[in-house]
């Protein structure tokens, strides 16, 4: 592995099979994956459970068949159930439902609470309160010393420093944008997530409990604040006065991040540090999901170029849509036509919607459907 190393101060002890650095949703669930596939696993992170960070917080279904397949179980009481995805651009209206199992709205907080209990149900080794300084020869150097394993996983988010370290950082993306997340205490109005549009910015209102809806925002641009992007949408602001603020604002960005590639040597790259583009179909902790089962085949099979492929193909189709929403999003006129003729045509959202929660695949849309999106966007 390339880039600045740290020297160590003791020798390693016991070497796991993948030592991961970064023990958010994606570095336990890569651990989990590991212990259910006879792999030991070590996790490193400098803060202490609950980690929380900002999030949109929606699983999307194939997330939460991930999830069941790691066997992690949210109490019942905690998550709230959503049926699909409901587009509002000022009067208008467009709205889709899964054709299969329903996504999950979850506290950020609870869904790190549920994967540490599991994380320790399979015995992970869990080592909270460590700093990683750097990588070293088999291993990292941390403030406890050195600590080595087979496979070193970085996990450690969107500003990766062990993407950094081991120089497969990729130049920033040209388009800033940015994220701010709260939640606000009151009952859901909908079983949808609704993606409210304005020039610029988009709010994302995920409900994540029976009293408790979080609001993401995202724009395009310098910094700002979250309630000068709230007041952007005046119907989106009424609904929520009066309701007890019940988190404190956290935000990231800029938001695109890209390596130049997802592994070297015996290292490799998840979740957000395997590369992000942006948060606008919410689909970060479904891919990191995918991503973790799909790492520890490669180990397994000592072929970390199949887990590269994976990645690749894993990330064709929400990247592709990703940019064709940030072409939409940054073309006020073309973003509406595009919303009126999904709110004309709600067979077509529908259609659209199963792929991208991966119910079928992309020939589905077929010829008829790509006619009528075509021509919904080209009329005046």
């Amino acid at each position: 592995m390339s880039g600045p190393t740290v020297p160590a101060s003791r020798a390693p002890v016991a070497e796991p099979d993948l030592l991961i650095v970064g023990g958010g949703p994606a570095g336990l669930a890569t651990a989990i994956a590991a212990r259910q596939g006879g792999l030991s696993a070590t996790v490193l992170d400098r803060s202490r459970p609950p980690i929380d960070k900002p999030c949109g917080e929606g699983l999307m279904p194939a997330g939460v068949g991930k999830l069941e397949a790691l066997g992690v179980r949210l109490p019942e009481a905690v998550g709230r159930a959503f049926r699909g995805i409901r587009y509002r651009d000022g009067d208008l209206v467009a709205e889709a439902e899964f054709p299969g199992a329903a996504g999950l709205g979850v506290r950020r907080t609870a869904l790190h609470a549920a994967l540490v209990r599991r994380a320790e149900e399979v015995e992970v080794d869990l080592s909270w309160g460590t700093a990683v300084r750097g990588l070293a020869s088999g291993g990292v150097a941390t403030d406890r010393g050195l600590v080595t394993g087979r496979w070193l996983v970085g996990a450690d988010g969107l500003n990766s420093p062990v993407r950094r370290w081991s120089g497969l950082d990729a130049p920033p993306g040209r388009h800033r944008r940015f994220g701010v997340r709260r939640h606000y205490r009151r009952a859901p109005w909908t079983d949808k997530v609704e993606v409210w549009w304005a020039d610029g910015v988009e709010a994302y209102v995920t409900p994540v409990a029976a009293r408790e809806v979080g609001v993401a925002l995202l724009w395009s641009g310098d910094k700002s604040r979250f309630d000068l992007l709230l007041a952007r949408f005046p119907a989106l602001a009424e609904r929520l006065a009066g309701a007890e603020v019940s988190s404190r604002d956290k935000g990231a960005g800029p938001l695109h991040h890209r390596p130049r590639r997802v592994w070297c040597d015996r290292l490799l790259l998840v979740g957000d540090a395997a590369g992000y583009v942006d948060a606008i179909t919410g689909e970060g902790l479904d891919l990191a999901f995918h991503q973790a089962l799909a790492l520890v085949e490669a180990v397994r099979r000592d072929d970390p170029r199949h887990y590269a492929r994976f990645c690749r193909r894993l990330a064709r189709l929400p990247f592709a849509l990703i940019h064709l929403l940030l072409f939409v999003e940054r073309r006020p006129a073309l973003r509406r036509r595009l919303i009126r003729t999904l709110a004309d045509e709600p067979r077509l959202f529908e259609r659209l919607l199963a792929i991208h929660a991966r119910d079928r695949p992309p020939r589905s849309l077929g010829l008829d459907g790509a006619w009528h999106l075509a021509r919904g966007l080209v009329r005046p």
